[in-house]
């Protein structure tokens, strides 16, 4: 709403200071303040709510060091990250933009689905929540939303470089360019491409992935909406899963978004993507206005979700986070990136994978079911071996840094 009105009056008036809202950079830095400002200010008067409704974790004794003391905790938390994201983004971000308003249902989606899980478990006092089959019920709904509007709307484009006599049909003009005293056409054009880390021509196009049928074109739709679907539902379960002990998830979310954050303005920045050798993707920069306000409200919800934590983000806020980090590398070209990038999630979620399949392969094999660890997800195995739960937090933290730093080297390490 902000960014209209500035606009408006940078339009009609000459107001020092109003050109300012034209720049992303500078409507980044004010979400991020926004956010924090929302996520540390209201959230207290949220997390005192939540304590006069009673709503509050309830936990099973697995019998790790300290667990039972979480007992009564609010929970349902994620509504002030919820709330600290689509404020500032609201308020700052261009509203006809196609990608911002595919993360506003993101948020909203995987958000709601996050809430009546919650609402399930804390008023219905049934501990199991929403069935899982209706979580993925929900995740694929938000896929094929997703997967359906990148495929169709004619908004969302790459500009490729094109021979002259190969201009493709129903896009934008092509376009002269000159770089190092050559000359070149470029064309904005609709395509399923994306990007592939550590290969030199590093173009991966969905609709030739099965090129080896007769008339694989008609098929492109399907193999795109299938690989939105997996990685939709992989992130959003790695997300919720991480979220076992305090600050842990939140904090990993926060460098995953400062790192999608600068993936999206190279991404909108013909120049970056250009010298990196990426896919440009016109309009995308304004991306970098909702990265600003996820980042500021998960460090604004690491305030109180430190350990020892004052307030659970639940479903609602797990959900949400990995619905929004898997939306967001999509719509950039960047999801094959997500095993490095989200490589904390990936592992806890392969470590309830090996241990649930491997304890039932033992069981009818040998009668007994046996582990591969301790305790799944990973970090209550590292529980069980008497590490402290802010010990394996700024450890995952470091692994989850050093992560983000390799998926940006990426970027030219080919």
């Amino acid at each position: 709403m902000l960014y209209y009105l500035f606009e408006y009056l940078n339009a009609h008036y000459e107001f020092p200071g109003l050109r300012l809202f034209q720049y992303i950079t500078f409507r980044t830095s004010m979400a991020i303040i926004i956010s924090l400002i929302i996520t540390t200010v209201y959230g207290r008067r949220l997390i005192n709510y939540l304590h006069k409704m009673q709503v509050g974790e309830t936990v099973r004794n697995l019998g790790l060091e300290g667990q039972m003391q979480k007992q009564g905790t609010p929970t349902m938390g994620g509504l002030i990250i919820l709330a600290g994201i689509l404020v500032p983004t609201l308020l700052l971000a261009n509203l006809t933009n196609v990608y911002v308003l595919l993360l506003i249902v993101t948020t909203v989606w995987m958000g709601t689905v996050g809430f009546v899980d919650d609402y399930i478990k804390v008023f219905k006092k049934n501990k199991e929540g929403l069935a899982g089959r209706f979580k993925i019920v929900g995740q694929v709904g938000l896929a094929l939303i997703i997967g359906w509007t990148m495929y169709f709307n004619p908004n969302i484009v790459v500009r490729k470089t094109v021979d002259e006599t190969a201009m493709t049909k129903n896009a934008a003009p092509m376009v002269l360019r000159q770089k190092g005293g050559k000359f070149y056409y470029t064309q904005d054009i609709k395509s399923t491409i994306t990007n592939i880390p550590f290969w030199k021509n590093n173009e991966l196009d969905y609709a030739k992935v099965l090129n080896f049928l007769p008339g694989s074109e008609k098929y492109a739709f399907i193999v795109f909406i299938c690989f939105v679907v997996f990685i939709i539902t992989a992130v959003s379960n790695g997300a919720n899963i991480t979220d076992g002990i305090d600050g842990l998830a939140t904090g990993t979310s926060a460098v995953i978004g400062i790192t999608l954050g600068l993936l999206a303005y190279v991404s909108g920045n013909t120049m970056m993507a250009e010298y990196l050798n990426i896919l440009y993707i016109p309009n995308s920069g304004e991306l970098m206005i909702f990265a600003g306000a996820f980042v500021g409200a998960c460090v604004g919800f690491l305030w109180y979700n430190s350990y020892p934590a004052q307030v659970f983000m639940g479903d609602t806020g797990s959900l949400a986070i990995g619905g929004i980090i898997a939306a967001f590398a999509i719509m950039i070209r960047k999801e094959l990136l997500i095993p490095i990038l989200c490589g904390v999630f990936v592992i806890e979620l392969l470590s309830v994978m090996i241990q649930v399949s491997w304890f039932k392969y033992t069981k009818k094999r040998f009668g007994e079911g046996r582990r591969v660890f301790l305790m799944s997800p990973l970090h209550h195995h590292y529980q069980k071996k008497g590490y402290h739960e802010a010990k394996i937090v700024t450890r995952f933290w470091i692994i989850s840094i050093l992560l983000a730093i390799i998926t940006i080297i990426t970027l030219k390490l080919r």
